[in-house]
């Protein structure tokens, strides 16, 4: 019914007549904005840039452009897309993270900008350590591959080992990594979590990851297009969103050289519960906590002791 309700709309917006760049984006808007969503007006440029093949910016130059049949066609097709709550990403197949575009598919999750401050902790970390050979830094649960693109871009000594259990999110995450060149120095291996690396004990400088936080109780508080689309493999962390922490740092010690640091993207109001964790993993230093720009809590490091400070 609901989806009846959408194409009836949409075919009531859009009569069979003409319709200009202009009106296009003020009859989007108003269709978007009746059907829920609160972003109306950019999605509106964003799905019409879209079906004409243009930048946003574009549109502007052609306000008076007459739309041809088979673009408004493919504009009022995303619109109900938009209209039952669809991503904005998954119906562009993009997403803008660290100023960089990534390819996203309703495989992953689509990169929110306060993993950015994860990004950008792990960068000033790295840019600390005295190296003489690459920066190895392993990301666990990739996805897109956001995080890992991102620091393979920003430094140029640094070797990633990025995991994920979902084969069909490598290859996205790959997909990114081709895009922005950094192939060479991005190391993606299936399998769950620490799982592709037993191997590799002692070997890695930094361990990051953003991984599942949202208590199972609350998803169905999230937004729909988090709630309906997203892939609950990589938002659910168990009945307390706690789980994966407590995988990371029952394991993350053996895998990191001595100093090694840990950094991991935590829910707004998990500081005080993974700072607890680090300290009883009893191999690490006191766990600091940034803040993103809202002044939530966000990101947690902690450094590993070394080997002859633990008792």
């Amino acid at each position: 019914k609901t989806m009846q309700r959408v194409e009836l709309q949409i075919e009531e917006t859009f009569a069979p007549r003409p319709v200009a760049v202009r009106q296009a984006l003020q009859k989007g808007t108003e269709f978007l904005s009746q059907m829920g969503v609160e972003s109306a007006r950019l999605d509106a440029e964003l799905l019409l840039s879209k079906a004409l093949g243009c930048t946003k910016e574009r549109l502007y130059l052609n306000y008076e452009m007459a739309l041809e049949t088979a673009v408004k066609d493919l504009y009022c097709y995303l619109l109900q897309r938009r209209a039952r709550r669809e991503p904005l990403a998954y119906i562009t197949g993009e997403r803008e993270f660290w100023s960089l575009r990534f390819h996203v598919t309703p495989e992953v999750l689509v990169p929110r900008p306060e993993t950015e401050l994860l990004v950008e902790v792990t960068l000033e970390l790295a840019k600390r350590l005295e190296k003489i050979h690459p920066i190895k830094i392993l990301d666990l649960g990739t996805g897109s591959g956001a995080i890992a693109v991102s620091l393979a871009k920003e430094l140029d000594d640094i070797e990633v080992w990025a995991t994920d259990l979902s084969a069909p999110a490598l290859e996205v995450a790959q997909s990114n990594a081709l895009r922005h060149g950094v192939s060479e120095k991005i190391h993606f291996i299936e399998g769950d979590m620490f799982c592709p690396v037993r191997g590799q004990r002692g070997f890695f400088d930094m361990v990051v990851s953003n991984p599942p936080y949202v208590r199972q109780s609350e998803l169905q508080n999230l937004a729909p297009e988090v709630r309906t689309w997203e892939p609950k493999l990589a938002l659910v962390g168990g009945s307390d969103g706690l789980d994966f922490y407590r995988r990371i740092m029952a394991e993350a010690d053996r895998y990191l050289t001595d100093r090694g640091i840990v950094a991991l993207e935590i829910g707004a109001d998990m500081g005080s519960d993974v700072c607890r964790l680090i300290a009883n993993a009893d191999r690490f230093s006191p766990a600091s906590v940034y803040q993103d720009y809202a002044g939530r809590d966000r990101v947690v490091v902690a450094r590993k002791l070394p080997a002859d400070a633990i008792y």
